[in-house]
Formats: C-alpha cells, structure tokens, sequence
C-alpha cells in the first residue's frame, strides 16, 4: 500500500489545468476526467472532498464547473495530500520494545522510557516529508510541467474544452 494515494495524483493533474489562467472560469470533472482519461466517478469524490477542503469552488450552469478557490502559489502538494488522503502517519510504532523475550515480561522501565528511538527516526522522517511537501506549490509544479509542454499544448486544450462546451449547449443537442 502506498502512502500516497493515486487519487492525489489525480487531483494534482486536475487542479495543474485548472491553476493555468485559461481556465479560470471554471472546468468540468467530467471534462476534466475525459481529458486525462479518468474514470468520472472516482474523479467526482476527488473534486469533492477539494472542495470540502476549500481547494476549489463550484460554479453551477452549463459554463460551470469547478476553479481553483485560491491562487496556486497558495496550494502546497501537502495541502491536497491532506485533503484527498486526509492525515495518515507514515510509520505506525508497535511498540516492539517492550515485548524482548530476555527480559522474561520484566522490562526495565530505561528499556522503553520516552519515544522508542526507531519511531523517532521515522517521525523526523515523516516530518521532513510533510516539510518539503508543504515547501512545494501547485505554481511550482505548473511551473516544471509547462518546461516539459510543446508551447501550443495551452491552446490546444482550450480547444478541445471549449468544443465540449459548445457541444453541451441545449441547441447542439
């Protein structure tokens, strides 16, 4: 199992389309589930507790959707980890110590006295993680992707979201 659930990534994908300027009036899941290939429902529960966590708003209509409820640069990894995952420790001590068969169900109370030390190393672990996650915005991953985009990429999805717009609309039915 791992500590990050693929439904964070989802949502950083989602919400790196939504943080472009191009898209500040608002994204639908469904759109957004059938550009990258997400399934919609798993993608709604996603957007849903983004929304519960004031990560996105809501816009109802058919030019709806779903924006960013704050600036990019406001959003930290950590901050959509929390909301998709909510808090989960990375290690969970078992307190193992406290049971050697030396000491015969005698432990001496040095023996187990204050946090065990390998549960120390992993909470220091854990908040190094949740440090540099917290370090890391949505802006800054906008950022590094859009290096990596052939320059047109903006355009081209404007294009395709915008004739799923128009194909929505009651008199294209």
């Amino acid at each position: 199992m791992s500590y990050i659930s693929s439904g964070v990534e989802y949502a950083l994908h989602c919400l790196l389309y939504l943080s472009q300027p191009i898209n500040a009036k608002g994204v639908s899941v469904r759109d957004l589930a059938e550009l990258q290939n997400i399934p919609i429902d798993y993608l709604a529960k996603i957007f849903t507790k983004l929304h519960k966590a004031g990560i996105v708003i809501a816009t109802e209509g058919i030019k709806g959707g779903f924006s960013l409820a704050k600036t990019a640069d406001q959003i930290s990894v950590h901050d959509v980890i929390v909301a998709i995952d909510n808090y989960k420790p990375l290690f969970k001590c078992k307190e193992i110590r406290s049971g050697c068969a030396v000491f015969d169900k005698k432990i001496p109370a040095e023996a187990t006295q204050g946090t065990c030390t390998i549960h120390a190393i992993m909470l220091d672990a854990e908040q190094q993680l949740r440090d540099t996650l917290s370090q890391q915005s949505l802006a800054d991953i906008a950022q590094k992707v859009t290096k990596k985009l052939p320059k047109d990429y903006p355009q081209q999805v404007i294009k395709w979201l915008d004739h799923r717009t128009i194909n929505r609309q009651p008199n294209n039915k």
